[in-house]
């Protein structure tokens, strides 16, 4: 039976990864949880899954859970790391931003395969992160659908000539550059196939999302920039494609439906057994298309971080978080997103980097003093 550490139980694949837990009791076993503030969920996940101990990011709230169950319950950044940092079969990380690179290290310092939902690990801290499991001897397992798609093409083989990874387009699919001028934040939020929380959703519509993959792309498979495109494929059936030096393509298929990829992660080596949510081919047309890089700059900007390396991933992930949120509150216009994130990598890349988590940490700390200056006048 596995042990499973689980870092944010409490959000979106947090929770579908306990529902694939459940469906496999014989096989899984939670170990740890960690949340940031919803107490109440998570109060549930303890009486259903009967973790050893749990953390709360948020101290008041952890001192109000404590109360109210038996187990040892953590609080604070201090207490995250100490699940992070617990002995376990795999460790899957699903918090949300720059905050989970550190537990990731903490998980592979500890000899866990990491199973990794936390986009910004590997776009903040790849080449760290591949380093020390590469060091420890541990699988970094791909939760997002397009590189779980990659990784399950691959078979652990390598050599391949081109990676294709596949995007919904988002909201705005479709829409030209005029039409994206006075775009709201609502609208970014009605995706067409996932439901995912704002930032995610919203980093779709820009196509963001789609560079950060790029990125992550690049460190979890070893393959140059110039090796990965991006289509567009409006029905999210095909999740991604690898194409080998024969001409011939291979492709993942499947029903939208997080619940496939955190499975194959859990289960890997093996394959689950548990079909969440079966694919009928014969309901729609499968489509692909180039994306519009004029029409959705963020896509250009995040491949030419990837190619500058360096400090420009961290600037790229820490100024996007920030106006993702100015976007999302209404206080800047859709294209202001590219225009200071340009504006971010033209003052701060340059500066000396290392790639170390208290550079990293320094680096998203400069960017967020700066852009938020830049922004406090508007």
């Amino acid at each position: 039976m596995k042990s499973i550490v689980l870092l944010g139980s409490t959000g979106s694949i947090g929770t579908q990864t306990l529902d694939v837990i459940a469906a496999y009791p014989e096989k899984f076993r939670v170990k740890a949880l960690v949340c940031a503030k919803n107490t109440q969920l998570l109060k549930e996940q303890i009486d259903r899954f009967r973790p050893e101990a749990v953390a709360v990011e948020d101290a008041d709230k952890a001192k109000l859970l404590r109360s109210l169950v038996k187990i040892p319950v953590l609080e604070g950044r201090s207490g995250v790391m100490e699940i992070a940092s617990m002995k376990a079969d795999i460790t899957l990380n699903a918090l949300v931003g720059i905050g989970g690179l550190e537990p990731t290290l903490a998980a592979i310092a500890a000899g866990n395969d990491v199973a990794l939902a936390n986009k910004e690990t590997l776009v903040t801290g790849g080449e760290l992160v591949m380093r020390a499991a590469a060091g420890k001897g541990v699988r970094i397992l791909p939760v997002d659908s397009e590189h779980s798609a990659i990784w399950q093409c691959l078979k652990g083989d390598k050599k391949c000539k081109k990676i294709i990874l596949t995007a919904s387009g988002g909201a705005f699919r479709g829409y030209t550059r005029e039409q994206l001028e006075n775009v709201t934040a609502a609208q970014a939020l009605k995706h067409p196939t996932w439901n995912m929380g704002v930032k995610v959703t919203i980093d779709s519509a820009t196509l963001m999302n789609k560079g950060f993959e790029i990125i992550e792309a690049m460190h979890l498979f070893g393959m140059p920039v110039k090796d990965i495109d991006v289509l567009i494929h409006r029905q999210s059936i095909v999740h991604s494609m690898v194409e080998f030096f024969d001409g011939s393509i291979l492709a993942q298929l499947s029903y939208p439906d997080m619940k496939l990829p955190i499975q194959v992660a859990l289960n890997f080596p093996e394959r689950g057994g548990t079909n969440f949510s079966p694919l009928d081919l014969t309901k729609q047309p499968l489509t692909f298309e180039k994306p519009d890089y004029r029409a959705f700059p963020c896509l250009k900007i995040a491949v030419e971080c990837a190619e500058r390396g360096g400090a420009a991933p961290v600037i790229l992930n820490t100024a996007d978080e920030i106006l993702v949120d100015y976007f999302y509150r209404g206080l800047i216009k859709f294209y202001d997103v590219p225009y200071y994130i340009y504006k971010a990598l033209d003052k701060l890349a340059a500066a000396e980097f290392h790639n170390t988590p208290e550079s990293i940490r320094e680096t998203d700390a400069r960017c967020r003093s700066y852009l938020l200056s830049c922004l406090s006048g508007r």
